[in-house]
């Protein structure tokens, strides 16, 4: 019974998908989506090897049991019997003959007497046999009976240890499973409240949240349909759309009665719209429309409200339209801009954190009292008082206080800093692409901004990449700080809860800003770059390490995509940030997002950064087919035999086999020195062991792909190409 509804969760498992709110997945909830399938395999595998000992059970215990009781029990019973028999017979022939009379002649006594010492010989011959078996029987049960459990519990063992070679493989999937719910978490706690406050302003101001999109008006309408002159009319409920710019009009009928059933759409061009006056028609809030293909043939329509009436005549140019501006409301403080003022205010808190503040921890989480925030804005804000306020030496302004403030003038401003014009179009890259299109699309973006908003945000992402330098002690990694500034720092023009859950890859731009600010801000991007970025590009998935041998299970995992502990700081950042295409691989803007700040051990976790160089590897990936790069169920289904807790948690880059032609690069790489970023134990003589921090002399690449050829303590071998940092 446990084997059956174990198998049936397991199928339960294979098929599971969560749904998702908004229009792409989350690296972490594709994950999560692989790993629980994978957690299906690991439960299918296990059941097999319980079916397989529940056969052999039948083959190694009681069947040989079973013989034993037959051939060996069986025969010894024979011989009791037979024993029994004997043993009545002779003593009853001793009984009769001591009752022989003493008055007998003596030949017939001796005869008798013979004839006893005759049966007794015989008895004690069969006794011999008898306890000879006995002996027999007892010494046999002692290997016979034995041998049979030994194979039971061999077969028992050798079960419950490839359960624990199955956990094995499965635990860099429990592990990035665990970093993949925190991140979950995280973006809840963020969202929800995200949503509460929405859906209060929707509560106290409906008009003010209508959505603003492509169309310029859209919802429910009833529609008049016409029947047969007995039959009289019907109103039907339909959700309609209408785009002034095309005079499209298209509406879609709807029946909540038959459980949200949607019939087909119906569009046309519309001419002309005319209100219906009260006394045409029994019903109120009424207008009829005209399509160009049925000139002279009015549909009428009825809105839900007087109000409702009123939008929908203004949007179709009705006779009696009345002006209303659908806007998005936004708290802001009157005279927040991106002026000489605004430029001293960011400067002066910058300038202040880093003097006093750098190293505190949760710095720009923890929030300062709301009423010192707006004193020390409106001294700010004022050129007056401006250059008095002395952020680095008062002690009168918190921390907290000054970072709270430099968060509120950029929510305050009329237009949050990245724009509403571009904000859809930094969205697109974070939903999908390989790492290296993710970061040359925000490059090409940035590049969009207009000047003074490119030069603040320039400022602004400086200072937050030294914040998250000092991440040990303050706890703000670059993936904490794109959670903190991923809304101040963008924002759609509208608030929906569909832009709510694009708060997680506002988050993704934000770290893509910190991770490569030295090649965004202080590079031109690619005038090749394509624009609009395509939303059909692969989500990345890193290699596993390439197997030598046909047939051989791959045993090294790649490692968990987003987080990791730093080796040490001379390392993460020693590398010239210009060699950096990418910038680091340690968050979610490369791979997935990460978790937000937090006291738990996750938060203390770090990036660390890879740097290699971009003229000699940029051609590669260009160059790389759609064949060789890996697909997420295939890095998915990489068991993980003898990965380190914490190495688990390391980050890790494509290094892609040099495609042909790319000679130069080669040879760019080749008597390069590189570091260890993955412990690995050699699983052929050919190949290399070592430990996280090896550093391998003269690497260049191997014939076989996916490997390199380097030398490590005086011996040369192969090293896995994944496993390493050029240096």
């Amino acid at each position: 019974d446990l084997s059956a509804a174990q198998r049936k969760f397991a199928h339960s498992l294979r098929d599971f998908k969560f749904e998702f709110i908004g229009d792409a997945e989350t690296d972490d909830e594709r994950y999560i989506d692989a790993s629980l399938h994978e957690f299906s395999n690991f439960l299918k595998n296990l059941e097999e090897q319980r079916e397989i000992l529940a056969m052999s059970v039948t083959e190694t215990l009681i069947k040989p049991l079973e013989r034993f009781r037959k051939e060996q029990l069986g025969a010894v019973k024979e011989e009791k019997k037979k024993f029994d028999k004997e043993t009545e017979k002779n003593y009853s022939l001793l009984e009769k003959h001591l009752n022989l009379s003493a008055k007998k002649k003596e030949l017939q006594l001796q005869e008798a007497d013979n004839q006893v010492e005759q049966n007794r010989k015989h008895f004690y011959e069969l006794s011999l046999e008898y306890v000879c078996k006995l002996q027999e029987i007892q010494e046999r049960k002692k290997f016979e009976c034995v041998e049979p459990v030994l194979s039971f519990f061999q077969g028992l063992f050798t079960f419950y240890h490839q359960g624990y070679e199955l956990a094995k493989d499965f635990n860099h999937y429990k592990t990035a499973l665990q970093i993949n719910i925190q991140n979950t978490r995280n973006r809840f706690e963020g969202t929800r409240s995200e949503v509460e406050e929405l859906m209060n302003k929707i509560r106290r101001n409906p008009q003010e949240h209508k959505r603003a999109n492509h169309f310029t008006m859209e919802g429910y309408l009833y529609v008049q349909e016409k029947r047969p002159a007995p039959f009289g009319s019907s109103w039907v409920k339909h959700y309609c759309m209408y785009r002034k710019e095309t005079k499209k009009f298209s509406m879609i009928p709807f029946e909540h009665r038959s459980g949200g059933k949607v019939g087909d759409a119906e569009l046309f061009v519309l001419t002309y719209c005319t209100k219906r006056n009260a006394d045409t028609i029994d019903r109120r809030f009424c207008f009829d429309l005209e399509a160009s293909d049925r000139p002279g043939v009015p549909v009428t329509m009825q809105a839900f409200s007087e109000e409702d009436r009123k939008l929908w005549m203004e949007a179709l140019d009705g006779k009696e339209a009345v002006s209303i501006i659908l806007k998005i409301f936004f708290h802001s403080v009157v005279g927040a801009q991106l002026d000489k003022i605004g430029f001293t205010i960011i400067k002066k808190c910058i300038s202040a954190v880093e003097t006093r503040g750098i190293n505190d921890q949760g710095l720009y989480r923890v929030v300062g009292v709301s009423s010192k925030v707006q004193r020390l804005l409106s001294l700010l804000m004022d050129s007056k008082t401006c250059n008095e306020v002395d952020l680095e030496n008062s002690v009168d302004w918190e921390v907290k206080t000054i970072t709270s403030a430099m968060k509120q003038y950029l929510r305050s401003l009329p237009e949050p800093l990245m724009t509403y014009e571009l904000h859809g179009e930094f969205i697109v890259p974070a939903k999908s692409g390989s790492p290296e299109s993710r970061v040359n699309a925000v490059h090409f973006l940035v590049h969009k901004l207009p000047e003074k908003n490119k030069e603040m945000l320039e400022i602004l992402v400086k200072h937050l990449a030294n914040v998250s330098k000092h991440a040990k002690k303050n706890l703000m990694t670059v993936a904490n700080l794109g959670v903190v500034f991923g809304p101040t720092l963008m924002r759609p023009q509208e608030e929906t809860v569909a832009a709510i859950m694009d708060l997680k890859f506002q988050n993704i731009v934000v770290e893509i800003l910190i991770e490569n600010h030295e090649k965004i801000f202080k590079t031109l991007p690619d005038a090749t770059f394509p624009e609009p970025i395509s939303m059909s590009v692969s989500p990345p998935n890193a290699p596993p390490r390439q197997s030598r041998r046909q047939g051989q299970r791959i045993k090294r995992p790649l490692a968990v995509y987003n987080l990791c502990l730093e080796l040490d700081d001379a390392d993460s950042h020693s590398s010239p940030r210009e060699d950096t295409p990418t910038g680091s691989m340690d968050s979610l803007s490369s791979q997935s997002p990460t978790p937000a700040f937090s006291s738990s051990p996750l938060g203390l976790l770090d990036e660390n950064h890879l740097v290699m160089d971009s003229g000699d590897l940029a051609g590669w990936t260009t160059n790389l087919s759609a064949q060789s790069r890996p697909s997420m169920v295939s890095w998915m289904n990489i068991p993980s035999a003898n990965l380190a807790a914490t190495d688990a948690a390391l980050p890790n880059f494509i290094f892609p086999s040099p495609a042909p032609g790319t000679d130069r690069a080669v040879e760019s790489v080749a008597h390069r020195k590189a570091r260890a970023v993955y412990p690995c134990e050699a699983e052929h003589s050919s190949e290399l062991s070592f430990q996280i921090g090896a550093i391998f002399e003269d690497v260049q690449f191997s014939r076989e792909p996916g490997w390199l050829e380097g030398t490590l303590d005086g011996k040369r071998g192969l090293i896995p190409q994944n496993y390493v940092q050029f240096l």
